[in-house]
């Protein structure tokens, strides 16, 4: 069973930033898909970023520019630093991966985090 969790969230002021974090584990992290989804109130869960095993990265046009998603392997984790955040920004913030479980019966499909929450406001 892959578990991913992610930290970093919290309430941020228009025009700041964050970083949020996911920490891999029971993964094999180095050929896995990792990225973040979001999913504001009242919305469905919507794409922000992924990057590759070869770290080639993809972004939702609304973040383009304003966010950064970077993986390290050797920790098995995942980070989005996140700046110029807009009040629109707000949401829970998940971590996917698509990857093969390390152990036994090494499952190979999608993962998802608990999430957590960005919230952008004065």
């Amino acid at each position: 069973q892959v578990v991913l969790v992610e930290s970093g969230g919290g309430l941020v002021q228009p025009g700041g930033s964050l970083r949020l974090s996911c920490q891999a584990s029971n993964i094999v992290f180095s050929s896995a898909l990792m990225g973040w989804y979001r999913q504001a109130p009242g919305k469905q869960r919507e794409f922000v970023a992924r990057v590759s095993t070869d770290g080639v990265t993809d972004y939702a046009d609304s973040v383009k520019g304003r966010f950064t998603i970077s993986r390290d392997d050797g920790k098995n984790r995942v980070h989005l630093q996140m700046s110029s955040l807009k009040p629109e920004d707000t949401a829970v913030y998940y971590c996917h991966a698509f990857a093969s479980a390390a152990t036994i019966p090494r499952n190979t499909g999608d993962y998802w985090g608990q999430g957590t929450q960005v919230t952008v406001s004065t």
